[in-house]
């Protein structure tokens, strides 16, 4: 028999989803894509700048993890939920392949981890309740947004980087896939304000990430 989920028993899925994206990664997903590329030679400035890039792209992959929960906790349509919660499972696989390439540069991920999936998490929820094609059309801006990051990220790595070029290349591929399929799904385009708005919010965040 098919089991109908109470509210309570949703937020409960989900904080336990953003849990398991705070601990330590070891899933079993896509290969990463740089498992077969040659580890390049980098200056310690270098190695630093293309570990504070990639801690910068798992602390965006931590926050779309939390928008998509938060945003599947209210959604209205059980449709529209499955689609954001198969989104945030495909895209998992971003996470454990940033730890994996911050491990290598002998980095770790931000230590605001819990604060971008905390804020992200709540952003999310409400804009569940906007309604489902508001909804999808946050999801559509958000993965433009990251993808045109990403786009930035790779002209902005050291040259000879091809392990982390080619993690981040994946990445931008499928964002970009997320952003068309949210639009297919419904998704309103959100007003000019909204999307600037969260221009800037992403901004605060890559500078302290970066960093931190």
């Amino acid at each position: 028999m098919e089991r109908n989920y109470t509210p309570a028993d949703h937020l409960l899925m989900r904080l336990q989803q953003g849990l398991s994206i705070l601990a330590p990664r070891n899933d079993i997903g896509r290969k990463n894509p740089s498992q077969h590329t040659e580890e390049p030679e980098l200056q310690d400035r270098e190695r630093r700048h293309a570990a504070g890039l990639m801690r910068v792209n798992h602390a965006g992959e931590v926050a779309a993890q939390a928008l998509y929960h938060g945003q599947a906790l209210t959604a209205r349509n059980p449709q529209v939920r499955e689609h954001l919660l198969k989104a945030a499972a495909e895209e998992q696989d971003h996470l454990r392949w940033c730890e994996e390439r911050l491990g290598e540069l002998g980095e770790g991920p931000s230590k605001l981890k819990p604060l971008w999936y905390a804020g992200s998490f709540a952003i999310g929820a409400a804009a569940g309740l906007a309604g489902d094609k508001w909804s999808l059309g946050f999801v559509a801006e958000t993965e433009k947004q990251v993808s045109e990051h990403l786009g930035e990220h790779l002209q902005n790595l050291p040259e000879q980087d091809e392990k982390s070029r080619s993690i981040i290349s994946t990445m931008q591929a499928d964002e970009t896939r997320h952003g068309h399929e949210a639009e297919e799904a419904g998704g309103r385009q959100l007003p000019l304000p909204i999307r600037e708005l969260m221009k800037r919010a992403a901004k605060v965040m890559k500078r302290a990430a970066y960093r931190f």
